[in-house]
């Protein structure tokens, strides 16, 4: 595995912001042992270095009156790097698609679709999905029930200066 070069700190900053994107650097500092000037320099170093890529807040999805989840997968009718850019593009511009795989295996993709209800998703499948280009077939599953969802990174892998080999 290669190396990142993250000590322990950078670790706890990482975990803590991955629980609570909104705490204060005052706070953060308290949780990590740093003094706030250091702990800001640091939060500002993992964000310019690509570990922190964004801040947001998670809705709840039955607030909103998303409360259906669909996972469809796609199969597409050409390999080619250019039919599937074009798939990609075109499936992620749809703002229901909030997360998109591409795959090897028997799917070609797969996304996750959230709907007000059933009803909302067979007309966006209509509208949106049978439209898009270079799709072979869509297999839609409807999610009965989320079990886990929106989970920090686990971060215990990365391999620090003084860590040794896995045994």
């Amino acid at each position: 595995m290669p190396y990142i070069h993250l000590d322990a700190i950078d670790l706890k900053i990482l975990d803590a912001l991955q629980k609570d994107g909104r705490l204060s650097n005052s706070d953060l500092s308290d949780i990590v042992g740093l003094s706030q000037s250091p702990c800001l320099r640091r939060v500002k170093r993992l964000e310019k270095e690509g570990f922190i890529t964004s801040y947001r807040a998670i809705l709840d999805r039955e607030a909103v009156g998303l409360s259906l989840t669909v996972f469809a997968a796609f199969r597409l009718k050409s390999a080619t790097p250019e039919a599937a850019e074009e798939f990609e593009q075109r499936l992620t511009a749809l703002p229901q698609v909030i997360t998109c795989h591409m795959l090897s295996g028997d799917s070609d993709c797969l996304a996750e679709i959230v709907a007000p209800s059933v009803a909302a998703y067979q007309a966006f499948l209509t509208e949106h999905l049978r439209a898009l280009p270079h799709v072979r077939d869509i297999r839609s599953n409807i999610a009965l029930k989320r079990v886990k969802s929106e989970t920090p990174m686990p971060l215990a892998h990365i391999k620090r200066p003084l860590d040794g080999p896995d045994c």
